[in-house]
Protein backbone atom coordinates (compact mmCIF):
# COMPACT_ATOMS: atom_id res chain seq x y z
CA UNK A 1 0.00 0.00 0.00
CA UNK A 2 1.13 3.60 -0.40
CA UNK A 3 -0.18 6.80 0.43
CA UNK A 4 -1.45 9.22 -1.96
CA UNK A 5 -3.26 13.10 -1.21
CA UNK A 6 -6.38 13.15 -0.60
CA UNK A 7 -7.46 15.93 -3.19
CA UNK A 8 -5.58 13.76 -5.82
CA UNK A 9 -7.39 10.88 -5.22
CA UNK A 10 -10.37 13.02 -4.92
CA UNK A 11 -10.31 15.09 -8.02
CA UNK A 12 -8.84 12.04 -10.39
CA UNK A 13 -12.29 10.88 -11.24
CA UNK A 14 -13.18 14.61 -12.20
CA UNK A 15 -10.46 15.35 -14.69
CA UNK A 16 -10.25 13.48 -17.57
CA UNK A 17 -9.50 16.09 -20.00
CA UNK A 18 -6.87 17.40 -18.02
CA UNK A 19 -3.95 15.79 -17.39
CA UNK A 20 -3.76 14.59 -13.18
CA UNK A 21 -0.54 13.63 -11.89
CA UNK A 22 0.58 10.87 -9.01
CA UNK A 23 3.35 11.89 -6.19
CA UNK A 24 6.23 11.29 -8.54
CA UNK A 25 5.12 13.90 -11.17
CA UNK A 26 4.00 10.41 -13.25
CA UNK A 27 0.54 11.45 -15.29
CA UNK A 28 -2.27 9.13 -13.71
CA UNK A 29 -4.35 7.33 -16.39
CA UNK A 30 -8.10 8.10 -16.70
CA UNK A 31 -10.06 5.97 -14.06
CA UNK A 32 -11.16 2.85 -15.83
CA UNK A 33 -14.46 2.94 -12.80
CA UNK A 34 -14.90 5.09 -9.56
CA UNK A 35 -17.02 5.05 -6.45
CA UNK A 36 -18.43 7.55 -4.19
CA UNK A 37 -18.48 6.22 -0.92
CA UNK A 38 -21.36 7.33 1.70
CA UNK A 39 -22.05 6.65 5.01
CA UNK A 40 -25.13 5.40 6.29
CA UNK A 41 -26.58 8.89 6.81
CA UNK A 42 -26.07 9.61 3.20
CA UNK A 43 -22.73 11.63 3.95
CA UNK A 44 -19.96 11.71 1.08
CA UNK A 45 -16.78 10.45 3.10
CA UNK A 46 -14.24 9.60 0.03
CA UNK A 47 -14.12 7.99 -3.32
CA UNK A 48 -12.28 4.89 -4.80
CA UNK A 49 -10.66 5.02 -8.30
CA UNK A 50 -10.05 1.98 -10.34
CA UNK A 51 -7.31 2.26 -12.73
CA UNK A 52 -5.29 0.25 -15.64
CA UNK A 53 -1.56 0.95 -14.90
CA UNK A 54 1.40 -0.45 -17.04
CA UNK A 55 2.27 -2.98 -14.05
CA UNK A 56 -1.53 -4.02 -13.99
CA UNK A 57 -4.61 -2.36 -12.18
CA UNK A 58 -4.62 -0.58 -8.94
CA UNK A 59 -7.20 0.98 -6.69
CA UNK A 60 -7.02 4.11 -4.79
CA UNK A 61 -9.03 4.76 -2.14
CA UNK A 62 -9.45 8.43 -0.30
CA UNK A 63 -11.84 8.29 3.34
CA UNK A 64 -12.29 10.81 5.96
CA UNK A 65 -14.52 11.10 8.51
CA UNK A 66 -13.86 7.25 9.72
CA UNK A 67 -13.14 5.81 13.38
CA UNK A 68 -8.85 4.97 13.24
CA UNK A 69 -7.54 2.20 12.74
CA UNK A 70 -7.67 -0.95 10.38
CA UNK A 71 -11.13 -1.17 8.47
CA UNK A 72 -11.90 -4.32 6.23
CA UNK A 73 -12.70 -3.32 2.67
CA UNK A 74 -14.04 -5.50 0.12
CA UNK A 75 -15.56 -5.52 -3.68
CA UNK A 76 -18.97 -6.45 -3.14
CA UNK A 77 -21.49 -8.44 -5.81
CA UNK A 78 -24.29 -5.92 -6.27
CA UNK A 79 -23.90 -2.12 -7.32
CA UNK A 80 -26.52 -1.07 -4.56
CA UNK A 81 -25.56 0.77 -1.66
CA UNK A 82 -29.20 1.17 0.24
CA UNK A 83 -28.42 2.62 3.83
CA UNK A 84 -28.27 2.42 6.82
CA UNK A 85 -27.03 -1.75 6.48
CA UNK A 86 -25.69 -1.39 2.99
CA UNK A 87 -26.97 -5.17 2.72
CA UNK A 88 -27.85 -4.62 -0.63
CA UNK A 89 -24.92 -4.47 -1.58
CA UNK A 90 -24.33 -8.28 -1.04
CA UNK A 91 -21.82 -10.51 -0.35
CA UNK A 92 -18.17 -10.19 -1.56
CA UNK A 93 -17.36 -10.34 -5.33
CA UNK A 94 -16.48 -14.10 -5.88
CA UNK A 95 -17.36 -15.44 -9.60
CA UNK A 96 -14.89 -18.35 -8.71
CA UNK A 97 -16.31 -19.46 -5.36
CA UNK A 98 -13.55 -19.13 -3.64
CA UNK A 99 -13.27 -19.02 0.33
CA UNK A 100 -12.85 -16.00 2.15
CA UNK A 101 -9.05 -14.16 3.07
CA UNK A 102 -5.99 -12.89 1.10
CA UNK A 103 -4.49 -15.99 4.05
CA UNK A 104 -6.70 -18.09 3.01
CA UNK A 105 -5.68 -21.40 1.18
CA UNK A 106 -8.86 -21.82 -0.23
CA UNK A 107 -9.11 -18.07 -1.16
CA UNK A 108 -9.34 -15.08 -1.49
CA UNK A 109 -12.78 -14.02 -3.34
CA UNK A 110 -11.93 -11.28 -6.11
CA UNK A 111 -13.58 -8.88 -3.97
CA UNK A 112 -11.23 -9.16 -0.65
CA UNK A 113 -8.10 -6.49 -0.20
CA UNK A 114 -5.91 -5.68 2.36
CA UNK A 115 -7.48 -3.73 5.74
CA UNK A 116 -7.56 -0.07 5.19
CA UNK A 117 -5.45 2.27 7.65
CA UNK A 118 -7.19 4.82 9.00
CA UNK A 119 -5.11 7.53 10.43
CA UNK A 120 -5.49 9.19 14.11
CA UNK A 121 -7.39 12.15 11.64
CA UNK A 122 -9.64 9.71 10.72
CA UNK A 123 -8.06 9.81 6.71
CA UNK A 124 -6.84 7.33 5.22
CA UNK A 125 -5.09 8.12 1.19
CA UNK A 126 -4.13 4.41 -0.05
CA UNK A 127 -3.36 2.76 -3.42
CA UNK A 128 -4.39 -1.28 -3.71
CA UNK A 129 -3.18 -3.39 -6.59
CA UNK A 130 -5.78 -5.62 -7.73
CA UNK A 131 -5.89 -7.78 -10.55
CA UNK A 132 -6.15 -6.61 -13.85
CA UNK A 133 -8.75 -9.92 -14.72
CA UNK A 134 -11.06 -7.36 -12.25
CA UNK A 135 -11.31 -4.47 -14.77
CA UNK A 136 -10.20 -6.98 -18.32
CA UNK A 137 -10.92 -4.17 -20.63
CA UNK A 138 -13.84 -3.10 -19.23
CA UNK A 139 -15.49 -6.26 -19.56
CA UNK A 140 -14.63 -8.34 -16.04
CA UNK A 141 -16.25 -9.33 -13.19
CA UNK A 142 -16.14 -5.70 -11.57
CA UNK A 143 -18.82 -4.61 -14.87
CA UNK A 144 -21.14 -7.54 -14.40
CA UNK A 145 -24.70 -7.23 -15.08
CA UNK A 146 -26.00 -6.13 -11.49
CA UNK A 147 -22.64 -3.78 -11.11
CA UNK A 148 -20.15 -4.32 -8.22
CA UNK A 149 -19.87 -1.76 -4.93
CA UNK A 150 -17.10 -0.79 -2.98
CA UNK A 151 -17.91 -1.55 1.32
CA UNK A 152 -16.29 -0.25 4.06
CA UNK A 153 -15.94 -1.86 7.17
CA UNK A 154 -16.24 -1.08 10.97
CA UNK A 155 -13.54 -3.59 11.78
CA UNK A 156 -10.13 -5.06 10.82
CA UNK A 157 -10.57 -8.06 8.25
CA UNK A 158 -8.34 -11.39 9.82
CA UNK A 159 -8.05 -12.15 6.40
CA UNK A 160 -9.00 -15.50 6.57
CA UNK A 161 -12.42 -16.62 8.29
CA UNK A 162 -15.25 -16.87 6.15
CA UNK A 163 -17.20 -15.63 4.48
CA UNK A 164 -16.21 -12.01 5.32
CA UNK A 165 -13.23 -11.96 7.77
CA UNK A 166 -14.97 -10.94 10.61
CA UNK A 167 -14.78 -7.38 9.84
CA UNK A 168 -18.23 -6.37 11.34
CA UNK A 169 -20.95 -3.53 10.01
CA UNK A 170 -20.93 -2.03 6.93
CA UNK A 171 -19.90 1.67 7.36
CA UNK A 172 -19.78 3.45 3.99
CA UNK A 173 -20.39 2.15 0.41
CA UNK A 174 -20.24 3.21 -2.98
CA UNK A 175 -21.89 1.48 -6.59
CA UNK A 176 -18.77 1.38 -8.83
CA UNK A 177 -19.70 3.61 -12.00
CA UNK A 178 -17.40 2.42 -15.16
CA UNK A 179 -15.02 5.83 -16.23
CA UNK A 180 -15.83 7.92 -19.17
Amino acid sequence: MRRIPLLLAALAPACHSATVRGPEGVPLPPPAATATLMDSTGARVGVATFSVVDSGARLGVSVSGLTPGEHGIHIHEQGACTAPDFASAGGHLNPTGRQHGLENPAGPHAGDLPNLRVEADGSADTIFTISPDLIAGGEGPLFHPGGTAVVVHAGQDDQHTDPSGGSGTRIACGVVKRGT
